[in-house]
């Protein structure tokens, strides 16, 4: 696999570089934001430090975003909580806070690949349809979310999750599950990654009942409504 890896630090680079060629791999890196989109489009997943010289880690992943849809991790030595939050919403498959274990590092870069290589979630269904609630119309064959016949764009995750709601809307998925299916790592129920996804959502369709927690055991498709109606949802 090709990787970009997209770092200021020469010595933080040379260890990274060393341990995923160690691995098979091979490495373009790059240390200045420009670089990295001129050179997204080649890499087959992404390891991104937010602090360049040249732009904002984040405005930068938003960009990296819009036209390259590979495996993406944050490696960054913010830490802060609005930090994560940001860089998952933002469109990050996973966030890496420095200083770290190069083990952990690799084993999350595989369980990212792993689950990006697989057929998008959805991808099963044989309803023959879209699926309906309310005014939100979900496309699982052309991975597309419109509200009131306005398509509305999610990231990759936020759309997956959704979809693994969507395709049988009756049934209640557990946190683990929906961790182990989109992740590939039910232990992970322990962060916050999937509330993040849950909230972009509900945020982004502007329907906070769309997603319909289940306390204590995990999310539902709703009956959406619109920001600022009682839906029971949370």
């Amino acid at each position: 696999m090709h990787a970009l890896l997209v770092e200021d630090d020469d010595r933080m680079a040379q260890a990274l570089g060393t341990a995923l060629t160690q691995r098979g791999h091979t490495v373009r890196r790059v240390s200045r934001a420009l670089d990295a989109l001129l050179h997204v489009r080649e890499a087959e997943f992404v390891l991104l430090d937010l602090g360049l010289p040249d732009l904002d880690g984040i405005e930068l992943l938003r960009r990296l975003r819009t036209v390259c849809a590979a495996p993406l991790i944050v490696v960054t030595a913010r830490c802060e909580e609005r930090d994560i939050v940001t860089g998952l919403r933002a469109g990050a498959d996973d966030y890496v806070v420095k200083p770290f274990r190069m083990a952990e590092l690799m084993a999350r870069i595989d369980t990212v690949r792993r689950r990006t290589d697989a057929h998008p979630v959805g991808s099963a269904h044989t309803g023959g349809g879209p699926v309906r609630t309310g005014d939100v119309e979900v496309d699982l064959a052309g991975r597309t979310v419109s509200v009131a016949g306005t398509e509305v764009r999610l990231t990759r995750r936020e759309f997956d999750v959704l979809a693994l709601l969507a395709a049988h809307p009756g049934e209640v998925r557990s946190r683990e599950e929906i961790l182990d299916r989109i992740w590939g790592d039910a232990f992970l129920a322990a962060s916050r990654s999937l509330d993040v996804h849950v909230a972009g959502i509900r945020a982004k369709t502007g329907r906070s009942g769309l997603v319909r927690t289940v306390r204590g055991f995990g999310y539902q498709l709703g009956s959406p409504a619109a920001h600022g109606e009682p839906d029971g949802a949370r």
